[in-house]
């Protein structure tokens, strides 16, 4: 029996994909059960108008067949089989696919009316074996042949074809497992519970039952009796035939079938967490892109939903088959949280299946079901607010990182999901603010600190308050960059009570501050003298009702960026600073003390004040103090 030699370029790719397109080795499974699966199709719709098949439905199956002695792992099906000319054409040429060629030819219509689905569309998934075998042996009988047939290879060095004896339809294929070496452990793969695992794990919902032979113990009676005459009892291993995938997925069946709670059921136990999802949406889409989703939005951040699946992203099958098991593509960072499955039979894979070619389809799907995802989140804020609260408190920063990130690309999408605690001690949302503001109101007003706490006990959000405006309390410098990103709502801009003019004075009071500027403007000048590089400018303050003095900025740096850049890895962006205005109250008792000193020529007095008045002011802004020793120091004095 003569060897024959694979085509030069099929052999450079046989070469190729052993190496290089395949980064898992335990993905071989799925591919030879897959092609199982495709030639089981194959015969299962041919038996729709040949009666002579002699199968029904039922009949068909896959089976696993472990040898530990000789080292072969067998996948047997009862499917189409192959003859001498097929084995040629769609093993002999690597990259040549029969189930390609099979889908294309028949009619469109009918496989869609009969549910036919084809994994196999690239021909390359059977030489997968050869990452885990040294040979691998085809034993098939196509139906409606007498003979059956038997390739075999050891891989790139060729492969003979010959006739074989074969009781039945269907194929063999034969894995001799290689020897262990010092890196790789191939033996794994003759353990049954290994071969359970990878069935669970990629095959699962193969549509034809996968039977193997699994390990079970009983208590049984040894024939003999204990001293007080009770029978004796041991233990023994027996196999047992069992189906070991599901076959049917919970997403691929209807509401009629499968209640809300038993999808939750489902998440609770794929992922390990104890407590309802917040959301669940389920998607059954048919058109230009078919698929099935079922999606969960946990409830919580939860340390056991990360590892049991560490990396964030959608489960993506394809007819039942997975193909990978963290899809991050099929969604934004910004819903990274969002945990489940995506089914489709209509993604354009890649040669080794284990990615995905980002094409139209991806994003089609990608799309809808981000926004069926915002309208589940939409839903849950109208109709259940305190839930919706407990899900931002865990997610809130995903929406918020996603609206600045990519330069505000999302902002619009995202704006409606985001929540802000306001003055009002509540949690709301931008448009629930506009819709609340009375029609004086101009603006939209925040103060931004490093805390809620100390953001509510900024001395600017005094005149805002006094006039009976709501505010927003920002925590954090997120907060401030998520109102940078979005720039206004609804037509009104934001302001930031620190930083920004806050709009209330008339024509006649800013000309009236502006003549008591001018009269103040020594005494300004002395202040900024005294305070040195520490403020770049002294002004008297139109914010200000109870407190002496308070510390803005200007320009886009605020003091809570400046506390973010501040932890930087650079040296160069730890040095960054806001320009640093001090503003003072004119009304007020200490900024007259400081005054009459300055009047009655006792400048040093005057010098200190100014630097407890500016130490006091960079307390309330959570600035930090450059010397507290010597602002200790100066208050000391006053006693």
């Amino acid at each position: 029996m003569a060897k024959k030699q694979f085509k030069a370029e099929s052999k450079r790719l046989l070469d190729l994909m052993i190496n290089s397109i395949y980064t898992n080795k335990e993905i071989f499974l799925r591919e030879i059960i897959s092609n199982a699966s495709d030639a089981i199709d194959k015969l299962c719709y041919l038996s729709l108008t040949d009666s002579n098949v002699g199968l029904s439905r039922g009949d068909y199956k896959i089976e696993i067949i472990i040898d530990k002695d000789q080292r072969t792992i067998t996948v047997r099906d009862n499917g189409i089989g192959m003859d001498a000319n097929d084995c040629e054409n769609n093993l002999g040429v690597i990259a040549k696919s029969g189930s390609y060629k099979f889908k294309n030819e028949m009619n469109a219509a009918q496989a869609e009316s009969e549910d036919l689905s084809i994994i196999g569309q690239f021909g390359v998934g059977f030489y997968s074996a050869f990452m885990v075998a040294d040979k691998v042996t085809v034993l098939s009988r196509k139906y409606g042949e007498e003979a059956g047939v038997m390739w075999e290879s050891k891989g790139a060095d060729g492969y003979t074809l010959s006739e074989a004896e074969k009781a039945s339809v269907g194929t063999d294929v034969i894995m001799h497992i290689k020897d262990d070496g010092e890196e790789e452990m191939y033996s794994e793969f003759l353990q049954s519970w290994r071969l359970q695992e990878l069935v669970k794990k990629y095959s699962d919902y193969v549509r034809w039952p996968i039977i193997m032979d699994v390990e079970r113990y009983e208590h049984v009676k040894t024939g003999e009796t204990n001293e007080d005459g009770s029978p004796k009892f041991e233990f023994k291993t027996f196999n047992e035939k069992q189906t070991i995938n599901s076959m049917i997925p919970i997403w691929q069946r209807s509401k009629s079938e499968v209640s809300d709670d038993d999808c939750i059921e489902f998440y609770k136990e794929k992922y390990h967490d104890d407590k309802d999802p917040s959301a669940l949406v389920r998607i059954n889409a048919e058109g230009a892109v078919s698929y099935k989703a079922m999606l969960f939005v946990p409830s919580q951040q939860n340390e056991m939903v990360f590892y049991a699946d560490r990396k964030p992203g959608i489960t993506l099958y394809s007819n039942g088959v997975m193909i990978m098991e963290s899809c991050e593509d099929l969604v934004h960072q910004y819903f990274s949280f969002v945990k489940g499955v995506v089914d489709s039979p209509d993604l354009s894979l890649n040669i080794s299946r284990e990615i995905l070619q980002h094409d139209r389809q991806l994003k089609i799907i990608g799309s809808n079901i981000e926004k069926r995802i915002k309208s589940e989140l939409e839903k849950l804020m109208r109709n259940d607010r305190p839930k919706y609260e407990e899900f931002f408190k865990h997610f809130g920063m995903d929406l918020k990182c996603g609206v600045c990130d990519e330069y505000g690309m999302h902002k619009d999408f995202l704006r409606d999901l985001l929540l802000f605690y306001s003055s009002e001690d509540k949690q709301i949302s931008l448009k629930e603010y506009v819709e609340n503001m009375p029609e004086s109101q101009k603006a939209i007003y925040y103060a931004s600190s490093d805390s809620i706490k100390h953001a509510i006990a900024l001395p600017q959000c005094e005149e805002v308050r006094k006039r009976g405006y709501e505010m927003l309390y920002l925590g954090g410098p997120i907060d401030e960059m998520v109102l940078a990103s979005l720039m206004e709502q609804d037509g009104k801009s934001f302001c930031n009570v620190v930083t920004d003019d806050l709009g209330f004075d008339t024509d006649e009071e800013k000309k009236a501050a502006e003549e008591l500027e001018k009269e103040n403007k020594d005494f300004l000048g002395f202040v900024k003298d005294a305070l040195g590089e520490a403020v770049a400018d002294v002004r008297l303050s139109r914010k200000l009702a109870s407190l002496p003095c308070c510390l803005t900025t200007e320009g886009g740096l605020t003091l809570e960026m400046e506390k973010y850049f501040r932890n930087g890895p650079s040296e160069e962006m730890r040095s960054i600073r806001a320009t640093r205005i001090l503003e003072l109250n004119g009304e007020h008792s200490a900024v007259a003390a400081v005054k009459n000193a300055w009047e009655s020529g006792d400048s040093h007095k005057a010098k200190e004040l100014s630097c407890i008045l500016a130490r006091l002011a960079e307390l309330m802004a959570g600035a930090e103090i450059e010397d507290p020793t010597e602002f200790a120091r100066l208050v000391s004095g006053l006693f």
